[in-house]
């Protein structure tokens, strides 16, 4: 089962992963079931996609939620359990999550689906959980020892003006203002004084009660991706060259301004380097499966070296994201990357249910 859409402010980049990720599935070793979740919250059958996955005609960008309600899947051992409301219930043998943000990335799909017994690709609800948050993110990789962009930490409803004097008298400006919990750069902006950070406070809580603000530093975007468990291995490292200040929403989805160099421009030294750090941080960060580890390389200055910026648990799957181009340039295709996930998925169940508190 693909699950797509949901409920976060990423809705939109969901639909338009979940296009690539189905058009690379082979259609000889996968029955394909796609289920929409709306802005609202309910399961969608998506009807219209499934059709289109059978169709000789060329797939849209973006596939729309919409069909027949549907309950949560169940797992094909447990399939006479009868599902609670009145929706129609199917048994599936793996669920493929591709939710970003809240209401998917962050550990509550993953939780619905450990209580449904169901294998699912990617991280556990412990290291999702955890990537979305940002500000517990940073205090894990603190506690690992891994550089990290210094940091103040605002809840909305709080003293703004005390936030302000934070940020001034720890780091000052230009700094970055970004919702705890959200990803695609949503939310984030670049405030260059006291009144566009307050301004950019104001932004980042229509998205999350907790806003991080964080010093500006000054280096070359590098991105590692993750992949597998005990041990996980890491790709090639790539460089993303925003075509903005920033790279934004915008930057990421819907202009081609970003350039990407993979793999990155570094030297056989730096590569293993920031490759060994990528790991560290998935360790960390409690990860499973896959990851992307976003860097900041800063070549001048007192803190010259890797700063890690975020983990991405659900990272983007669309035919521009740097997580399967990382891999090709690895010497893995995008249709053996996400076969390998899949299996990772149905290892890791059946090393779960094994230590699980009640026998089937």
């Amino acid at each position: 089962m693909v699950l797509f859409g949901g409920r976060s402010a990423e809705h939109d980049v969901s639909r338009a992963t979940a296009v690539t990720v189905m058009r690379s599935l082979d259609p000889s070793k996968y029955d394909v079931i796609p289920v929409g979740i709306t802005i609202e919250g309910q399961w969608l059958l998506a009807h219209d996609a499934q059709q289109m996955l059978t169709s000789a005609s060329a797939l849209p960008t973006a596939f729309d939620v919409a069909g027949s309600p549907v309950a949560p899947p169940t797992d094909p051992t447990h399939a006479d359990v009868v599902p609670l409301g009145d929706a129609p219930s199917f048994a599936v043998d793996v669920v493929l999550p591709l939710l970003h943000g809240p209401y998917g990335e962050d550990g509550t799909v993953q939780g619905l689906l450990e209580l449904s017994g169901l294998p699912y690709v990617g991280c556990g609800v412990l290291a999702s959980a955890l990537c979305m948050d940002k500000r517990m993110m940073k205090q894990a990789l603190r506690a690992a020892g891994l550089a990290v962009a210094r940091d103040v930490v605002h809840r909305d409803g709080h003293d703004v003006e005390a936030v302000v004097a934070a940020v001034t008298a720890e780091f000052g400006f230009p700094c970055f203002v970004k919702p705890a919990n959200m990803g695609s750069s949503v939310g984030v902006s670049k405030a260059n004084d006291v009144v566009e950070l307050k301004t950019a406070i104001d932004l980042a809580t229509r998205y999350d009660e907790w806003v991080l603000i964080e010093e500006a530093i000054v280096g070359r975007e590098i991105e590692v991706a993750v992949l597998g468990d005990d041990p996980p291995v890491a790709s090639l490292p790539g460089e993303v060259v925003p075509g903005a200040e920033f790279y934004s929403y915008h930057d990421k989805y819907e202009s081609d301004a970003a350039q990407f160099f993979i793999p990155a421009k570094l030297d056989d030294v730096e590569t293993a380097q920031v490759q060994r750090l990528a790991l560290e941080a998935f360790a960390a960060c409690a990860c499973e499966a896959m990851a992307r580890v976003d860097f900041f390389y800063e070549t001048t200055g007192l803190a010259r070296g890797f700063v890690v910026n975020e983990l991405n648990t659900i990272p983007g799957f669309t035919s521009i994201s740097m997580y399967p181009k990382l891999w090709e340039a690895s010497g893995l295709s995008y249709a053996d990357l996400l076969d390998r996930l899949i299996e990772l998925a149905v290892v890791r169940s059946q090393r779960r249910k094994l230590r699980a508190g009640r026998q089937r």
